[in-house]
């Protein structure tokens, strides 16, 4: 499928289902890096056995993955501007296959740490592409639904992806889990091969420098509410176990992640329904309700019926946060949507690194119970710069049709 360019084109795409096979590719795509993301995290024993290394070393596997997304996203962007879509999204994909199989094969841990960020790099260039890539398979009323289903598979790895991990590595050795993801991410070429349409790439005077981009009005309003609303995030669920003890549930921590994995499905659902006609309004509205969870955190951080109910709505609000996020940096980016969600992916990625700064000092200096505090003034700061970018970033009403 080609983009709709003459009136009559975009009209009839306008009727055109959704690509379903196509985004559910892409979605495949965003699982498969966030669960060779979180994979070690459930395997940390049997790596460190194996290896004969320490438990702290070997959660340096997860570390020197999110590195490679922080680094490589921008430049391999920037590199493969001009390269065809499809091309660029076989790379990263072939990125994983191969990196994840030197993993389950290296027999040091050194080997090891130079495929994790290896596999942290093709994720860094899988986020910057599969946004734009989406919007590009639909006519421009069905971008955000179209977005909503590329990121699905975000919530599901979330939920599964440590689980999921933790039962392949204990039936079948780590190793093996790897292989698995491997497997999945032979299936993912072919489907890539047989449903993704292509599309060409940039030519040079089209391309925007990263300087141009980041002084479009509107991306920095909306980058600045990524790092806010994802520390926010990130600060509590980084560090769920120590604040779930509070209330006597440190047994039931998988339970809980799980109720937070299905939930965000349920926001993912919602923003996109939302997303082409209310996003400033579903955005306001999340970040919202996340600030209210917090308050409710700080009041009933002893009580396991309500933080079952804050860990549902909080699953709500960030289930959808990837679409509408992405969504008003592309919009506000315009032809520039690559370079702009190349640095979503370094935002992203800064405020996971800071909200695990951010929660050690936290919990060394005031105790767990100090998280929900944060989570209320990130959540209300995100607030107000999304409030404030009224006329760029976050417009009222219907995104352009």
């Amino acid at each position: 499928m080609e983009i709709a360019n003459s009136p009559r084109d975009r009209s009839a795409a306008s009727t055109e289902p959704l690509p379903l096979a196509a985004l559910l590719a892409l979605a495949m795509t965003g699982f498969i890096c966030i669960a060779s993301e979180t994979l070690p995290a459930g395997l940390l024993p049997l790596i460190a056995g194996d290896l004969r290394i320490s438990h702290a070393v070997a959660g340096q596997t997860v570390t020197a993955y999110a590195l490679g997304s922080l680094l490589a996203a921008i430049p391999l962007t920037i590199a493969t501007g001009g390269w065809r879509r499809r091309k660029v999204l076989l790379l990263t994909v072939f990125g994983f296959l191969l990196f994840n199989t030197v993993t389950a094969h290296s027999s040091t841990i050194w080997l090891i740490m130079v495929a994790r960020f290896g596999a942290g790099a093709s994720a860094g260039l899988a986020w910057s592409l599969l946004g734009a890539y989406a919007r590009r398979m639909v006519a421009v009323h069905q971008q955000g639904r179209a977005m909503a289903i590329a990121m699905v598979g975000t919530p599901v790895a979330l939920a599964l992806g440590v689980p999921l991990g933790t039962w392949l590595g204990n039936d079948m050795g780590w190793r093996n889990a790897f292989n698995v993801m491997s497997g999945l991410t032979l299936l993912l070429i072919v489907l890539v091969l047989a449903k993704v349409p292509d599309f060409p790439g940039q030519s040079g005077h089209e391309r925007q420098s990263m300087g141009a981009v980041l002084h479009t009005p509107g991306v920095k309003a909306v980058l600045a509410t990524v790092i806010l609303w994802m520390l926010g995030h990130n600060v509590l669920y980084t560090y769920i176990a120590p604040f779930l003890a509070m209330a006597g549930m440190a047994h039931a921590v998988d339970a809980v992640l799980l109720n937070f994995g299905v939930s965000a499905l349920a926001g993912i659902w919602a923003a996109g329904r939302l997303v082409d006609r209310r996003l400033r309004s579903a955005v306001l509205a999340s970040l919202s309700v996340f600030a209210l969870v917090a308050v409710l955190f700080i009041f009933a951080s002893a009580t396991p019926a309500a933080i079952h109910v804050g860990v549902a709505l909080w699953g709500v609000t960030f289930g959808g946060a990837a679409t509408l996020l992405q969504t008003a940096l592309a919009d506000s980016a315009g032809s520039g949507a690559d370079v702009a969600l190349s640095m979503n992916v370094v935002a992203w990625n800064s405020a996971i690194a800071g909200a695990g700064v951010l929660g050690g000092v936290l919990l060394a200096s005031w105790g767990a119970g100090a998280f929900p505090w944060a989570v209320l003034a990130l959540a209300a700061a995100g607030l107000g710069v999304a409030w404030s970018a009224r006329a760029h970033g976050f417009r009222p009403g219907p995104r352009m049709h």
